[in-house]
């Protein structure tokens, strides 16, 4: 494997990493249906705002959500859109296993 294909890999893996846990896969289905703020999503997720913070943070490092602070309070997005494609995907392969 050349440098070019290791880092694309790499690359990629990053994001599948920040996509590999439930509570964060249904933050991003909430987000898409439009901005939240961290204390919405802990409530929706039944977690507290440290801990969603933390998996908001997974998904910003890996480029998949932006955040804009107001006031008090900080407003997530997803930035990547595309990324719920992958859902469709895996819902496929969900039916194909049923």
């Amino acid at each position: 494997m050349d440098a070019a294909t290791q880092a694309r890999c790499v690359a990629r893996a990053r994001i599948m990493k920040a996509l590999a846990h439930h509570c964060r896969l249904f933050m991003l289905e909430e987000l898409a249906k439009g901005e939240r703020c961290v204390f919405e999503l802990a409530s929706m997720v039944g977690s507290d705002v440290s801990t969603v913070s933390k998996h908001l943070t997974v998904l910003k490092t890996a480029g998949i959500v932006s955040d804009q602070k107001r006031g008090n309070k900080v407003f997530y997005r997803l930035r990547t859109p595309c990324v719920l494609k992958v859902f469709d995907c895996i819902n496929e392969t969900m039916q194909e296993l049923s």
